[in-house]
């Protein structure tokens, strides 16, 4: 069975920073462009931070951009979203996907995604 479990997520003051992981298990990930995307409450789900299997292809979000980094780790099968300087406004879920179109690609559409993880909760306060 194909899962994606995140962890890391907590409550942080704004300037602060967070580690987010994605752990996949039931197959390889090696192959697989991933991203991170989020959900506040009362909106939809947006793109995060997406990364090209070998990681050396990467983008992100205008919103995100210069405070996130995303990376993963192949061999332990993990995706990470390193946060800085967060904000009040990345107060949200966050979720990992893999997608299994090919590896050159970095997605930022959610429909390119096949697998997704349940979320972890990410709270900024003031």
């Amino acid at each position: 069975q194909v899962q994606l479990v995140e962890s890391g997520g907590g409550l942080v003051q704004a300037g602060g920073s967070l580690r987010l992981s994605c752990a996949a298990s039931g197959r390889t990930f090696a192959n697989s462009p991933m991203g991170w995307f989020r959900q506040a409450p009362g909106k939809e789900r947006e793109f995060v931070a997406a990364i090209n299997s070998s990681g050396g292809g990467t983008n992100y979000a205008d919103s995100v951009k210069g405070r996130f980094t995303i990376s993963r780790d192949n061999a332990k099968n993990t995706l990470y979203l390193q946060m800085n300087s967060l904000k009040p406004e990345d107060t949200a879920v966050y979720y990992c996907a893999a997608s299994t179109l090919t590896r050159f690609g970095v997605y930022v559409d959610a429909d390119k995604y096949d697998y997704w993880g349940q979320g972890t909760q990410v709270t900024v306060s003031s």
